[in-house]
């Protein structure tokens, strides 16, 4: 009944919408990223202004992302065994997005997440107002400082590092080479500020948020996060793009401060790993949250593509806020990717992605690495076919007695991916 209250009243949106806006799933919006192959390897939204305003315009799209998994796992733990993993398929992701084109140079975004692993019922993920032009204020109004120039506010993910372009968001995972995430996936959804400045070759980002997933107004939570970005993207010619930014994390000593890592509730990508017979495990393994309830973060990204051959890599640190507890942890990723065929439809690379550390001083060391090797088929610029091996290793004195102790999981997942 719930699900049914919930189909009706989306329909029920989208019906009154389109009664007034003329809906377009063809065309691309104004300043956005498209859904499909065509938005693989773009980050920040371009300041080109190639689509001219003609009302308010709305385009209705969806993600949908289907696993077979074939993975084994093993630990050291003797009484309280692993569950007995097989060969199946996993629960089908799915997202609505509706994004609107409300003036020139305004523009809305709101996913939903119809199905995710950590939620089987629907729910908000986010959105936010994009404006890249001041126009509603008063034609031409500050035109000049709007040509390099873009706000985002609303309730979504923070431009913090650019691994975030490559993820997988819930069902959205067209965009993601391999199957998972990184082990310390930096996403979360609050309610931001955000202005980005891209002069010529150049990125500039600031932004605020008060560092809650949940919000709620009782007194007593007055914490707040500040976050930026700076760096340099240039088409050096037909052949070479050359892409590296710095992002910067730091949050306040005020409690709920800790979902930089922690903040993504549609769960993770590899099912039932290192789960237990008696007490299970989690919807968000096998992803790693230093669990800090402040922290600083700065996470480097490179970004080279020659030709066919692309290379995406992280070095990353976060440090615990509390300096009297200490603790800090360190992430490398390094993907290498050969596409080819006429239009780069075709590819295949391996990701390396490694975390360690200790979550306080006084505390062991937590080492987490993971290998993937695969390859893709865009069938088109929607649709996308992709398979992987996978290993995956815990070690070091600060897994001793979890179920991560000693602890590995192995084998291949196969995963269809449709965006539009």
């Amino acid at each position: 009944m719930k699900n049914f209250k919930i189909t009706f009243l989306v329909l029920f949106l989208l019906s009154s919408v389109m009664s007034f806006a003329q809906v377009d799933l063809r065309n691309p919006l104004q300043y956005s990223r498209q859904a499909g192959k065509k938005g693989v390897n773009v980050f920040e939204t371009s300041k080109t202004d190639t689509v001219i305003f003609d009302g308010i315009n709305v385009r209705v799209g969806g993600d949908f992302a289907l696993q077979f998994q074939g993975l084994s796992h093993e630990n050291s733990i003797i009484g309280d065994p692993l569950v007995d993993l097989g060969a199946n398929f996993s629960l089908p992701t799915a997202n609505l997005n509706l994004d609107v084109q409300l003036a020139d140079g305004m523009r809305l975004h709101l996913r939903t997440y119809l199905s995710s692993r950590h939620h089987t019922e629907s729910y908000v993920k986010g959105g936010y107002l994009q404006m890249d032009k001041l126009d509603f204020i008063k034609e031409g109004f500050l035109s000049e400082l709007m040509e390099i120039a873009t706000i985002r506010v609303g309730m979504d993910q923070i431009n913090y590092g650019d691994a975030q372009f490559r993820r997988s968001d819930n069902a959205m995972t067209i965009y993601n080479p391999f199957v998972s995430n990184y082990i310390m996936d930096a996403f979360t959804t609050e309610p931001f500020f955000e202005v980005t400045l891209q002069p010529s070759d150049f990125i500039l980002v600031a932004g605020v948020t008060n560092g809650r997933l949940n919000q709620s107004p009782i007194k007593g939570d007055n914490g707040m996060v500040v976050y930026g970005k700076a760096g340099w993207d240039k088409q050096m010619n037909d052949d070479l793009r050359l892409r590296l930014t710095g992002s910067l994390y730091s949050s306040s000593d005020k409690s709920t401060r800790d979902y930089i890592y922690g903040g993504d509730r549609a769960g993770g990508r590899y099912y039932s790993t290192l789960a237990t017979v008696a007490n299970g495990g989690s919807d968000f393994d096998p992803r790693f949250n230093p669990g800090f309830g402040s922290q600083t973060a700065i996470q480097f990204n490179p970004f080279i593509k020659f030709k066919g051959l692309e290379f995406f890599g992280i070095m990353e640190f976060v440090n615990n806020g509390n300096d009297a507890v200490g603790g800090s942890f360190t992430q490398v990723g390094i993907e290498g990717l050969y596409r080819f065929g006429m239009n780069e439809q075709w590819y295949f690379g391996g990701r390396y992605n490694s975390v360690s550390g200790e979550k306080s001083d006084a505390a062991s060391t937590n080492d987490i690495s993971r290998m993937n090797l695969g390859g893709g088929w865009f069938m088109t610029n929607n649709v996308l076919v992709k398979l992987e091996y996978v290993n995956q290793e815990y070690s070091g004195a600060g897994f001793t007695g979890s179920r991560f102790q000693d602890g590995k999981f192995n084998g291949v997942v196969l995963e269809a991916a449709i965006s539009f």
